[in-house]
């Protein structure tokens, strides 16, 4: 058999792992830069340094990568949550964890609310398409109504709340803030960005649903 030459190159195996992960996050800037309809299959591909053929190879089309990026994005927030172990936690407290998580993550996550926003206005015809998305939000439901129950049980909650209203609730008073930051700022003449005004309306999130969960006092 030759001795292999210095000068030989050896052909490198392509990595099918890294390849789809460095395809999802050229796409999500992608679709998060100019949307579904305006994003370009050849963007993501030059972004990703891989030939465009394996977007296909790997997605299939671009709606399944895009409902891909919408799953990952989904499932990055709920990850975050399984960590929290809020089933461990005082009722009170594990609620609290939850607003404040939800805020941080979109503080830290901005594409998240316009990933989001395109999809809706797209009347969400691609989550719609999923078979992840509510399985991945089912185990969030049961751990949301396992402590409200928990705090009925203690007394620090009343009866009658709906897990998932309250979690609407949870998401949307942190999601119409950080989607709205510019036009709120300037009606309100103030920098709504700024990090005391964020700690400000994420102190503000998490006792305003907490005081919503309490029971009623009674009057007279």
């Amino acid at each position: 058999m030759p001795a292999k030459r210095s000068g030989d190159t050896v052909p490198q195996r392509r990595d099918p792992v890294a390849t789809r992960r460095k395809l999802l996050t050229s796409a999500r800037q992608e679709f998060a830069r100019h949307g579904f309809a305006g994003a370009r299959v050849d963007e993501i591909a030059e972004r990703a340094g891989v030939n465009k053929q394996l977007v296909y190879h790997y997605f299939g089309d671009k709606d399944a990568l895009y409902l891909a990026v919408l799953e990952w994005v989904y499932e990055d927030i709920r990850e975050q949550e399984r960590r929290l172990n809020l089933e461990g936690l005082p009722p009170e407290k594990a609620i609290r964890k939850l607003i404040e998580a939800s805020f941080d993550h979109l503080a830290a996550n901005p594409d998240f609310i316009v990933l989001l926003n395109d999809e809706n206005r797209g009347g969400a015809r691609h989550v719609r398409g999923s078979t992840r998305l509510e399985a991945m939000h089912s185990p969030l439901v049961k751990s949301v109504s396992h402590i409200l129950n928990e705090g009925v049980r203690s007394g620090v909650f009343r009866k009658g709340i709906d897990p998932v209203q309250l979690y609407i609730s949870i998401a949307g008073l942190s999601y119409f803030f950080f989607s709205n930051t510019p036009t709120l700022s300037a009606i309100f003449g103030k920098d709504l960005s700024s990090r005391a005004q964020r700690r400000a309306r994420r102190r503000h999130v998490a006792d305003l649903v907490l005081q919503s969960l309490r029971p009623n006092q009674p009057t007279g």
